[in-house]
């Protein structure tokens, strides 16, 4: 499969385009990275160099991918940050080009807003434009349980408050959800859910919690469940594939220590994961 993934990106280490790319290369799909940004390393170290591109430079070299003629072979759209509301609208201009080329591709849209403890860290203007525009126009979101708080507008402490969080999310547009990091009354201590809907139905997969805080994660899991979706074309299937290779990962570098998520040395995992977690319906 060809994957054009437009998202911020990072010299050294492994968030955005250098968290998403290499593993859906590493399971054998072509992936093309339009970058948003150009950073030395990611934010959460408190200084870094770089710049932000505009929505000028995402629409020129799209025109120059649209000029190798090969985007009725692009088979989805990834897209996660975006630094302004000028990037998004470049980036939906992105995903109507591979449509109109290709009317089967599918486009994911990381709604990149915020977090729990964190509240919104992106520029004003991002979150409404997730809302308004990005997220109805998706056929795959990975909100994280914040995210999927704020686009719906309820509140997600319990599993029937998911439920009705993921239909109201659908309502809006989206056919699959994955939410991340998942924390309801039934999730015990020590473990993390997530969960994906699809048709009607959820499912849940549980893993053990990890003490670590590492960026880029997200990155990884939105790229993984869009591959295996295509790949399987089954949201249960695609959960607990991602599920586990982001748990392998995370877990390989809790155990090595490093700030970094260890995407090239754990890449085995994008493979054959060491652990699995089976999904449940909730």
């Amino acid at each position: 499969m060809n994957i054009l993934s437009i998202q911020s990106h990072v010299a050294f280490g492994h968030v955005g385009n250098a968290s998403a790319v290499f593993p859906m290369q590493r399971l054998g799909h072509e992936v093309w990275p339009l970058h948003t940004v150009q950073f030395s390393n990611h934010t959460g170290y408190g200084s870094w160099t770089g710049r932000v591109f505009d929505g000028q430079a995402v629409e020129e070299v799209m025109d120059g991918i649209a000029a190798r003629g090969v985007l009725p072979s692009c088979d989805a759209v990834l897209a996660g940050y975006m630094g302004s509301a000028d990037i998004g609208q470049a980036v939906l201009g992105a995903v109507a080009r591979v449509r109109e080329a290709n009317g089967r591709a599918i486009y994911c849209c990381d709604p990149v807003i915020g977090d729990v403890g964190r509240g919104i860290f992106v520029r004003p203007g991002v979150p409404d434009f997730m809302r308004d525009h990005a997220v109805p126009a998706a056929d795959i979101v990975t909100p994280n349980q914040f995210e999927l708080e704020y686009l719906t507008g309820l509140p997600v402490a319990t599993v029937s408050g998911a439920r009705r969080a993921l239909a109201a999310l659908h309502r809006s547009g989206p056919r699959v959800v994955l939410v991340t990091s998942l924390h309801t009354d039934e999730t015990p201590a020590g473990s993390v859910d997530l969960a994906a809907g699809e048709g009607g139905t959820v499912w849940r997969v549980r893993t053990p919690r990890l003490g670590l805080a590492v960026n880029g994660a997200g990155d990884a899991i939105a790229a993984l469940f869009l591959v295996h979706h295509l790949s399987t074309g089954s949201a249960r299937a695609a959960l607990e594939r991602a599920a586990a290779s982001v748990y392998g990962l995370l877990k390989r570098t809790e155990e090595a220590g490093s700030r970094e998520i260890l995407t090239v040395a754990a890449q085995e995992e994008f493979v054959s994961p060491t652990w699995t977690f089976p999904a449940e319906e909730v």
